[in-house]
């Protein structure tokens, strides 16, 4: 019998993106009922998953080797008591199914004895020789399957790693926004959902301040770290718990609050550490900040901060965007480019910010920022540095799992404007769904011009968002060419980066 699955679980087991096969929902390529999907319609949809029948336990014992093996080797294994308690849990649903089928093999046995201790002539009048033909083939049926059933048939793999799976991770849908997402390994549930693309309202990370607390409407979550933040006893007995200091110990639905854009990020002002400073380029380096661990920085992908530190001409700040994902919220990294009007970049490039120096981070700010639409096509834009809010959209897609196909177009005007290549190589080698064009120019007027041009041709470039980042010239560029060819104003995000 199949298997009905979540969209997030049967994404994991076929092996591609949520939105993938939410696209496939959509067109009716794929049946789903009630939100779920049998494993029968994803063989129907993805039959290169079919496995033969000869050798079915061997390529089944493979897989399974290699799953856990892989997860081993990334330490994905939840903790030995989250472990436990979800093979208990399956060893209850494996004893309540044996349960109804010894019921249902006594109802078919009582079934056929009823049948065959009754005379073909019991009911009133005589029956006729295919009332007496359909009564034999009845008993017939029902022996045959009743065969079938005792049988020692081999099991469907797709149900075995279905099994597998759902030891190793647990499924989390949450309420009223309807996402969900997987915790894995010893992921607290904050720290999944953060890494699913998922606006969480939270704030220390450490069960200091509350503000993370969620209700669990079903399923167990189990604390994993201490809290100094105390719950009251009404707020225990409505099945709240803090997302950060709690996992989830089986699949679980949650009542918990989520940002539903910029306005919903309050201001924050912390004192970060430098991690590092590494050259990215010539004339970029990357600024590493670490934020202390009860002090993290919340924002979205997009956002940009102010930084400032102490100099010897008085204090210095500036803003730049977030090169990195809100998934990862103490390590802050930003691409900072040699500029004679910026006194926070002639600290960093005069090598004044040593590892442990402390630099303030006031933020976040501003609205660039991806915009819900489950699905659809996304086009990012970037030239030169303003690669760095791009990379952290980029991730954030990702993460979400719930966009559609993704291309980056990166123009450069300078020697070292694709500074990050390798990754965007990488993003491209690793995702079926992702497209990276790197375009060269002189200046940014002429770059907004080959970034569009190879946006145009695209072969969704008529249903996807834009996203475009750099300095001002090269935004006011593209924008007026993308008016120029009909894009709506919705469709169309920009920012401006030095």
């Amino acid at each position: 019998m199949a298997q009905r699955l979540t969209v997030s679980r049967a994404a994991q087991l076929v092996g591609v993106s949520r939105g993938v096969l939410q696209r496939k929902i959509s067109a009716g390529e794929l049946v789903s009922s009630d939100g779920l999907v049998a494993t029968d319609e994803l063989l129907r949809v993805f039959p290169q998953l079919r496995l033969e029948d000869s050798g079915a336990f061997e390529q089944t014992r493979r897989i399974r080797d290699e799953a856990f093996g892989r997860r081993v080797g990334e330490r994905m294994l939840p903790s030995p008591e989250v472990l436990s308690q979800r093979l208990f849990a399956q060893s209850q649903e494996l004893a309540e199914l044996r349960r109804h089928l010894q019921a249902y093999h006594r109802l078919v046995a009582d079934t056929l004895a009823m049948l065959e201790a009754t005379p073909a002539d019991a009911t009133p009048g005589e029956a006729t020789p295919g009332e007496a033909s359909a009564r034999a083939e009845l008993v017939h049926h029902l022996e045959r399957g009743l065969a079938r059933v005792l049988a020692s048939e081999a099991s469907d793999p797709l149900d075995a790693m279905t099994d597998m799976l759902k030891v190793v991770s647990a499924h989390v849908s949450v309420r009223p926004s309807g996402r969900e997402f997987l915790v894995e390994g010893n992921d607290s549930l904050l720290q999944a959902g953060l890494k699913s693309g998922l606006r969480f309202s939270y704030g220390c990370g450490g069960g200091n301040c509350g503000l993370c607390k969620a209700r669990v409407v079903s399923g167990e979550a189990r604390p994993v770290q201490h809290a100094d933040y105390l719950l009251s006893a009404a707020e225990r007995a409505q099945g709240y718990v803090l997302m950060c200091t709690h996992t989830a110990q089986s699949d679980l639905v949650l009542e918990a609050l989520e940002a539903g854009g910029p306005a919903d990020i309050p201001a924050q002002d912390i004192v970060a550490r430098v991690r590092a400073v590494t050259p990215l380029g010539r004339d970029t380096r990357l600024l590493h900040l670490q934020t202390p661990r009860s002090d993290r920085l919340r924002f979205l992908a997009g956002q940009s901060v102010t930084l400032g530190v102490a100099a010897t001409e008085g204090d210095v700040q500036h803003s730049y965007p977030l090169a990195s994902c809100p998934c990862d919220d103490r390590n802050l990294l930003f691409h900072v480019v040699r500029d004679a009007d910026d006194p926070f970049a002639a600290q960093v490039f005069a090598d004044r910010l040593a590892a442990g120096s402390p630099v303030g981070v006031r933020g976040p700010l501003g609205e660039f920022v991806l915009r819900t639409g489950e699905g659809r096509p996304i086009a990012f834009l970037a030239c030169d540095a303003g690669f760095a809010p791009i990379k952290s959209l980029v991730e954030h897609a990702i993460a979400a799992e719930s966009s559609g196909p993704i291309a980056l177009v990166w123009a450069a005007t300078r020697a070292d404007g694709h500074y990050l290549s390798k990754q965007c190589l990488a993003w491209a080698a690793a995702l079926d769904e992702f497209e990276f064009q790197p375009v060269s120019a002189p200046a940014p007027g002429a770059a907004a011009l080959r970034a569009v041009e190879a946006a145009a041709a695209l072969p969704w470039f008529a249903d996807c968002d834009l996203y475009a980042a750099g300095p001002s010239s090269f935004v006011e560029a593209a924008g007026a060419l993308l008016r120029a060819r009909g894009v709506a104003a919705a469709r169309w995000f920009c920012t401006s980066t030095p």
